[in-house]
Order: C-alpha cells, then structure tokens, then sequence
C-alpha cells in the first residue's frame, strides 16, 4: 500500500510541479543577470495559455507529427511512475529496469524527432539530426554510468541499486561512483538540453537543438512538449539525486508518514540541484555544436572509467 501511495505521490510531483521547476531556474537565472524575473508560476500559466488555444498542425504532416507531443509527454510519465524517486518498493518494480528506462527515454526523443522531420522543414530536418547525434551518445553514457553502479549489487533494477546505497552509504564516495555522478551530470545537461551543450531560451538557427524540432508546434501539442520536457528536467535530477544521494527516500517497511516526509526531501533536493545548475549556467557560455560531441565522448570515457573501476573493486 505505501509502495502505490509512494509511486503516485512521485507521479504527481513530477507531473505539477516540473514547471515550478522551470520557473524556480528561470528566476534564479532572472535574479543573477540583475532581472526581476517573470515569477516561478509563469510556466504553468504560459501552459494554460497554451491549452485554450486552438490545435494545429503544419500543412502536409501525417502521423507522426501528431503522434510525437503524446508519446513525449506518455514516456515521461510513464519513467516517473517506475524510477525510485520517492520510494524503493514500487508495484512496478519489475519495469524500473536501466535498460528499459533508457528506452522509454530515448522513445520519447525519437518520436519527437521523427515530428520534427514529418514537417519537412529545415529546422525540423536540422534539429532532429543533430538531437539524434546527441542521443547517439547520451544513451550508451546512461548505460554504461549506471551499470557501474549495478555490479556490486548485481541487478540493473534501479530500486535495488538505489535501496544498496541506502544501506551502504560510504560506497557513493567509491571512486566508481564519483566517476559515474560526474558522467550522469552531463548527460542530464545534455539530455535536457542546457547551457553548456544547448540554450532553452534561444532560437539562433546555428545553435539551437530542442527549439529546431518543435517550432512548427502550437496550442496544445506545443503544451504537451514543453510540460514533457519539464518533466524529464525532473525526472533526471531526481534519479541523480537518489542514485548517489538517498537521503530520505522511504524504503521497504516505511509507513505512510515517511513517504509523504520523502515526497519534500524529493522536492528539496530536486529544487537545490536546479537551481544549481541554474546558477551554473549563468557563469558559463554555450559551447559550439561541433565541441558538443567532444565533451559527450568525455563522459562516455568517464562512465567506462567507472565500470572498470566497478570490477576492480569488487
């Protein structure tokens, strides 16, 4: 009963509160860059916005195009429900398996991309291969991190991984999981498209990824995108927090009190690692498209770092 309670309690965090998220990190930006900012709330009421008005569809578009903000949106809440942000003892255990987390992940990204090129537009056609080159590497580098962490518990479940560093919280300072922390950060910039590999708030045709692919998106399919994309910004923060910092998050035997305390520790801790990387964005400057692939290739070396560190020790 509590490991349901705790996976609907995850489910509706990450689902009402990601464009919180969003507006906490545009705010923190607004505040370090002398703006007054628009307000946390202003992502919510850009969406509603977005919601009341009429749905449209590119000319010339089939499917695909209209299929891709569902399977978006669908595939995060889907990864929200089985990943261990709140709880380690999940109805849906069986599913909250690394590899099949990452291919709901990727699915989301393919899908959109497959849109973005059902447009038959430039843009389209520009942002969805150079998001495919990212995935390229974003993907194996997700793998390879976490299976450094799966070989001393010996299961690629993320609940058991996670429930082993509840128990044994010294192996997060192991020089196997400093190397996949470092490796899964990056990736996390990488997949949810933030300064230094992409730039949510710009729409630069030499720069631009996320923003290429879903420009001739409107009304509520455009809603469904940027609430999708808000949603894996929290969902990769979570799962990095409660991969190599659990602190709170309820386990088997804990009662009702303890998820509802860990849903706020989850809120907080999600909350502190956004602004963070908020703030870090501030200070740092965007890099060129084709120095994008050099540092993804470095956090894939980081994360087979990690692996061969893994079996070393163990």
């Amino acid at each position: 009963m509590t490991g349901a309670l705790g996976t609907g309690l995850q489910v509706i965090a990450v689902a009402l509160g990601s464009p919180l998220l969003v507006g906490v990190m545009r705010q923190v930006r607004a505040r370090l860059e002398g703006r007054a900012g628009p307000g946390i709330g202003q992502p919510w009421r850009d969406l509603r916005k977005l919601l009341r008005k009429e749905p449209i569809a590119a000319h010339g578009t089939g499917w695909p195009f209209r299929a891709a903000p569902l399977l978006v949106a669908g595939t995060a809440l889907v990864v929200a429900a089985v990943v261990p942000l709140v709880t380690t003892v999940s109805p849906l255990d069986g599913v909250a398996d690394l590899f099949a987390v990452t291919a709901l992940l990727a699915l989301g990204s393919v899908a959109l991309a497959l849109g973005a090129l059902d447009t038959g537009t430039a843009f389209g056609g520009m942002g969805a291969s150079r998001e495919m080159a990212v995935l390229a590497l974003v993907e194996p580098t997700i793998l390879v991190s976490v299976f450094a962490l799966s070989i001393r518990v010996g299961s690629t479940s993320l609940g058991q991984i996670v429930t082993a560093t509840v128990e044994d919280p010294l192996a997060v300072v192991s020089p196997a999981s400093v190397l996949a922390a470092v490796a899964l950060a990056i990736v996390t910039i990488a997949e949810t498209g933030r300064i230094p590999v992409d730039n949510p708030a710009t729409h630069l045709e030499l720069t631009m990824i996320h923003e290429a692919m879903v420009l001739e998106y409107a009304g509520p399919d455009l809603a469904l995108v940027e609430w999708a994309s808000a949603m894996r910004l929290s969902i990769f923060l979570g799962l990095l927090s409660s991969l190599f910092f659990p602190v709170g998050i309820a386990t088997a035997g804990a009662g009702v009190l303890a998820v509802l305390l860990s849903v706020l520790v989850l809120v907080g801790k999600v909350a502190i690692l956004g602004v963070l990387l908020a703030a870090g964005e501030v200070f740092m400057a965007k890099l060129r498209l084709f120095r994008v692939p050099e540092l993804l290739a470095g956090s894939f070396l980081l994360a087979l770092l990690a692996v061969a560190a893994s079996f070393f020790l163990a």
